[in-house]
């Protein structure tokens, strides 16, 4: 990877009529050709990137050179015994630019809140959601892309998309009955030999003011492979290998929601394109983030680390949570034995359920102490597009009878609900009914965030990451000081 002063395009062949011309894309973008004996294989889209992104690293170095020389010893809070042995909930220690999440706002993306950044990122043609690989823009450069800058990425991900043969036949030999998220990460570490950062920093020859180049380079092809090999994942488990092409014609987005299969109508793209920009990052203390960012720590390419962090997502307490919640409504709706949900009968069917030892999922966050504006979002558009949905009904009555439920327990800090008590029931409404499925869904999605984290790591030379461990004893003889 060369440094270049300006960035230059790539001889990929004439482009076709769907396409931008380079001349025409430069000259939406504002960059300027380099003569063709110049041009490398850059293409023109990642030479923006490029630039885009080392000018906010340029901005941000001042900030963190003085932080780092000047202000070390500034104490940002203090860590106590319960937060050692809580799982170190509440600890600041970990430095993620691209999203900050406020108890009372919610997630921003570099400093926008959710509502903001749907508002704002461009839309697939007559769409009414944020495209999110436009949020992938937003969480490296730290600016809302124009509509000729998120073309023409959607073109240079259709371009990486492709998935070696090998890869291919590993994943379509794969028992059946393996869990999806197993399968997706053994075709995410099947994939780690093609990693442009692994095969640079061997090389010898890689400076590591140049790491965060190779380290785009592999975010970017894991990105626009993650979708088909997702997609190929789930025809294999449910549909019998039967699968449907990639159509380059559609945004990113889109084009999964088309090669999953399971509805072909623009409401379930505009579904797909909701969830994957809402999750698609959460600061870097949440499970699937923080490990992608301790493994990249040590130098391990973004394909080793996504896998670490996927594999993360898999466990209950994490990624499964929303066909957790999924599953508890349509069981409720059920046990309901056809009755109309009112509040009056959830009050008491959720005081029955905490009597009988029992978990109402969907309810509570970590950091958050309001409802979850993720959930808000989702709420907003399963009341214009399916407002008499039996599962969108009930989950509507849970929304206002669960929480003074909860809260009159005294022992809930955020009864309101999450992102997880409505995007398995947003889903499951346009027949993605595959709930085993859903963690990888959330996969693809929080590959966005994970990979510019390590973007950013890479560019602001963080550490390996190396927190300090305690014995029960040890812990002790504080107490006893």
């Amino acid at each position: 990877i060369e440094r270049h002063p300006t960035p230059t395009l790539a001889p990929r062949g004439s482009p076709s009529p769907a396409m931008l011309s380079k001349a025409a894309f430069a000259r939406a973008v504002g960059l300027r050709l380099a003569p063709p004996q110049q041009r490398r294989w850059q293409s023109a889209i990642v030479g923006a990137l490029q630039s885009k992104i080392k000018a906010l690293a340029d901005q941000k170095a001042p900030q963190f050179a003085a932080l780092r020389k000047e202000h070390a010893n500034v104490p940002i809070g203090e860590v106590d015994i319960g937060m050692c042995i809580g799982g170190a909930r509440g600890v600041k220690c970990i430095l993620s630019e691209t999203s900050l999440l406020d108890p009372m706002e919610g997630i921003r993306y570099r400093g926008l809140t959710l509502e903001e950044v749907n508002e704002r990122l461009p839309k697939a043609p007559g769409g009414k959601v944020g495209l999110p690989e436009a949020s992938l823009w937003l969480l490296l450069t730290g600016e809302i892309p124009t509509h000729a800058e998120v073309k023409a990425l959607n073109e240079e991900l259709h371009k990486r998309a492709a998935i070696p043969e090998h890869v291919l036949k590993l994943i379509d030999d794969l028992p059946r009955d393996m869990h999806p998220m197993t399968q997706l990460s053994m075709g995410l570490l099947a994939l780690q030999p093609t990693s442009k950062f692994g095969a640079a920093y061997r090389s010898g020859t890689l400076k590591k003011t140049e790491y965060w180049k190779a380290v785009l380079e592999d975010a970017l092809f894991l990105v626009a492979q993650i979708s088909p090999l997702s997609a190929r994942i789930f025809r294999n488990v449910f549909f019998d290998g039967k699968h449907i092409p990639s159509d380059p014609s559609l945004d990113w987005a889109g084009n999964y929601a088309q090669m999953l299969g399971v509805n072909d109508t623009e409401e379930f793209k505009e579904v797909t394109r909701l969830y994957l920009m809402l999750h698609a990052d959460h600061e870097g203390g949440n499970v699937s983030a923080h490990t992608t960012h301790l493994v990249g720590s040590a130098l391990s390419d973004p394909y080793y680390a996504y896998t670490a962090g996927v594999c993360g997502l898999a466990g209950p307490l994490h990624g499964l949570a929303n066909q957790e919640c999924l599953r508890w409504l349509r069981d409720t709706h059920t046990n309901l034995g056809g009755k109309e949900p009112t509040v009056e009968i959830l009050t008491q069917y959720a005081k029955d359920t905490l009597a009988a030892g029992k978990v109402i999922p969907g309810f509570g966050h970590g950091v958050l102490r309001k409802t979850d504006p993720r959930y808000m979002i989702q709420r907003d558009f399963a009341k214009k597009h399916f407002p008499d949905d039996p599962l969108f009904k009930l989950a509507n009555v849970c929304y206002e009878a669960i929480p003074p439920v909860l809260e009159a327990t005294g022992k809930v800090k955020n009864p309101w609900p999450n992102v997880d008590a409505l995007s398995g029931t947003c889903m499951q409404r346009y027949g993605l009914t595959q709930e085993d499925y859903y963690t990888v869904v959330f996969a693809v999605s929080r590959s966005l965030g994970c990979v510019s984290n390590l973007v950013w790591s890479r560019i602001m030379g963080l550490p390996i990451e190396r927190p300090k461990s305690m014995t029960l004893d040890s812990l002790e003889a504080y107490v006893k000081k």
